[in-house]
């Protein structure tokens, strides 16, 4: 992208420097001013430098993870995405690229849990939608899919339902206002302020429940070959089922070290922490 022509900035230049030659004052003003914001310029450095030396570094490493990928070091690529995220750099590409070496290393549960977090910020990226719908075909045994309002609300992300549902109650604020400056609008708003009204309640309900969906409700991804669901939290508690590697699990209630969980209403148990992730 090219940058602004240089005509123009000289021309600036100039008939800056014609304004002071009018003002005896000001080359004293202009010289206490740069002594006042000389302070403000060096803390502000002082922020920006690191801020600005984190991201170099995170883009190198990020470069450094993708490079062990294309080498064919899967889990070792995995393990370099997982550093970055424990850094707190976040991004869809990020835990797309580790979801796609959780994938080639074997890890179908711990490549869900990347891609279901990459499909919250970006839910409409065809890539990360295509490759968990992929990664979920391969789980085998029995699992809790997504539904179809689930599916439908996971179009967008809860900011974006947030931000459509606050519009929506805006728009219904300032027509009902409009109406109280202006008396003889109320007629005409009559219909309008009613269908904001129903459209702002639709929008704050699906962003309550996609609230809920991202933050409330729990699932719980197996990421071990198999998992052993018993009918109580014991290790000598009957089977109730067998959920394998990918399974999405409700969970329901924790226990110590055990977690009861549903793959579908008769289907309920208790399996063990350290055989789920639970991503969020």
């Amino acid at each position: 992208m090219s940058g602004p022509k240089a005509g123009r900035i000289r021309q600036r230049t100039r008939s800056r420097r014609r304004s002071m030659a009018h003002c005896p004052n000001c080359g004293a003003m202009g010289a206490s001013l740069r002594r006042l914001l000389r302070p403000l310029g060096f803390a502000l450095l002082a922020v920006l430098f690191p801020l600005l030396s984190r991201a170099e570094i995170s883009a190198t490493a990020f470069e450094a993870a993708n490079k062990l990928y294309e080498e064919g070091k899967y889990s070792e690529a995995a393990t370099a995405y997982a550093k970055l995220l424990q850094t707190g750099q976040t991004s869809a590409a990020l835990y797309f690229n580790l979801g796609n070496a959780f994938f080639k290393s074997g890890q179908i549960g711990r490549a869900i849990g990347a891609y279901r977090l990459a499909a919250q910020i970006t839910p409409r990226d065809p890539d990360v939608r295509a490759n968990l719908q992929f990664a979920r075909n391969q789980a085998q045994g029995p699992t809790l899919p997504p539904g179809r309002w689930q599916r439908w609300l996971g179009r967008l992300s809860l900011n974006e339902w947030t931000v459509l549902a606050a519009g929506a109650v805006w728009l219904w604020l300032l027509l009902l206002a409009v109406r109280q400056w202006w008396p003889g609008l109320r007629a005409v708003l009559r219909g309008n302020v009613l269908t904001s009204a129903i459209l702002a309640g639709l929008l704050c309900a699906c962003a309550a429940v996609a609230f809920y969906n991202v933050r409330l409700a729990r699932v719980a991804i197996v990421i071990t070959n198999e998992a052993v669901v018993r009918h109580g939290p014991l290790a000598e508690s009957q089977t109730a089922f067998t959920a394998h590697d990918g399974a999405e699990l409700r969970m329901l209630d924790q226990k110590e070290e055990w977690l009861q969980v549903s793959a579908g209403p008769r289907q309920v148990g208790w399996l063990r922490r350290d055989q789920v992730i639970l991503p969020q």
